[in-house]
């Protein structure tokens, strides 16, 4: 088991991305702290990897305030002394074309996508910082690599989530915390299908050298590996998990 007894946050864990993480990560041998806003589906993830026999304890909170973080950190700390792993997953992309885009749009845009990070981030490293030892994976996209229409705001912060990453890996190496970046592409989720056709999805699929939708269960593993020791001699790289789309 990559992560036995390892203590992992999690957010924007209860669909998508984050819920595949947690369930991977727990079968995996993690301590799953779930950290959503949507209090019920949370709560129902948790359940269910307790149910499959993995340890899951679940926070609803708002990762654009710091004060709804710090008591997912908080339990971890005083439960088992440690946050090994945090996955920066929570994230919004509503479309909008920019000359109609509220100044409100940008700024809530920035919160949700790059800001969160800054608060998980704060809340974390310091514990990781004393334990001499941490992984963490923020969630960007292959948006920011394309740049897209009627997405700017969407692109900017995702873009800022891979500065991010890299200007931190050079802090916080020589603490032995890797810091790393995952860039998904078209990933077949609920929270998609709220925002794209299924002509758009086609599209996307057409420009991919794998010829299949991507699930969230591909980005999940790409995080179990540099959450794990199997990519202990990498920080401050962004691995596309795309099918294939954008190469560099």
């Amino acid at each position: 088991m990559l992560l036995n007894e390892k203590t992992a946050l999690i957010t924007g864990a209860a669909t998508g991305i984050g819920e595949a993480v947690a369930r991977l990560f727990a079968s995996e041998g993690a301590r799953v702290f779930l950290l959503d806003r949507d209090a019920a589906r949370n709560r129902s993830v948790a359940e269910s990897i307790r149910s499959a026999g993995g340890w899951a304890q679940d926070f609803a909170g708002d990762v654009r305030r710091a004060a709804e973080i710090a008591p997912a950190v908080a339990s971890a700390i005083e439960q088992f002394g440690q946050i090994a792993i945090l996955i920066n997953n929570a994230g919004i992309y509503p479309r909008q074309p920019f000359l109609g885009m509220a100044e409100e749009q940008w700024d809530e845009m920035q919160a949700v996508n790059l800001k969160s990070m800054f608060h998980c981030l704060q809340a974390a490293l310091p514990h990781m910082v004393a334990r001499r030892s941490g992984k963490v994976v923020n969630i960007s996209s292959v948006t920011f690599h394309l740049g897209m229409g009627n997405m700017t705001h969407y692109v900017t912060s995702k873009g800022g989530v891979i500065g991010l990453t890299r200007s931190l890996a050079r802090e916080m190496g020589e603490h032995n915390i890797h810091i790393n970046c995952i860039t998904p592409g078209a990933i077949k989720t609920e929270s998609e299908a709220r925002f794209v056709t299924d002509e758009q999805a086609r599209q996307f699929m057409s420009s991919q050298s794998l010829q299949r939708r991507l699930l969230p269960l591909d980005v999940a593993r790409v995080c179990l590996f540099l959450s794990s020791e199997l990519s202990d001699g990498m920080t401050g790289q962004c691995l596309n998990v795309d099918g294939g789309w954008v190469m560099y």
